[in-house]
């Protein structure tokens, strides 16, 4: 896979059609969208720049993920809350599961592996 610049890379060049690009933030969200889907997850966790953007009405559908994208495979990070009650390790496991399946089928991408870190807890 190319790496163009500090966030785009090529996934596929056709030389009759022309090339497919994805940029880092689009295998984020993904990923985002994917651990949110997780019963058990309440929310993804943000720094404080993803917080005072929440604050200011603007979603960031990425917020709580950051993904590194070489060559050869992408590896993912996840910062979570979690549902008060819910089990950490079987939760953390499906996210892993399902973010993992989400890349790789979406984008054709090798996923090498997904940290979940959980942030915090909220009661439902």
């Amino acid at each position: 896979m190319e790496k163009l610049d500090r966030a785009t890379h090529v996934l596929q060049v056709d030389g009759d059609k022309g090339e497919v690009q994805i940029a880092d933030e689009v295998v984020a969200i993904i990923a985002g969208m994917a651990a949110t889907e997780v019963k058990g997850v309440a929310s993804m966790a943000g720094n404080i720049k993803n917080e005072l953007v929440a604050k200011m009405g603007m979603k960031n559908l990425s917020k709580g993920v950051k993904v590194e994208v070489t060559d050869m495979d992408v590896s993912v990070d996840l910062a979570l809350n979690l549902v008060f009650e819910a089990n950490i390790l079987e939760v953390a496991g499906t996210v892993q599961e399902k973010v993992k399946s989400a890349i790789e089928s979406m984008t054709g991408m090798k996923v090498s592996r997904v940290n979940v870190r959980v942030a915090g807890v909220v009661l439902e």
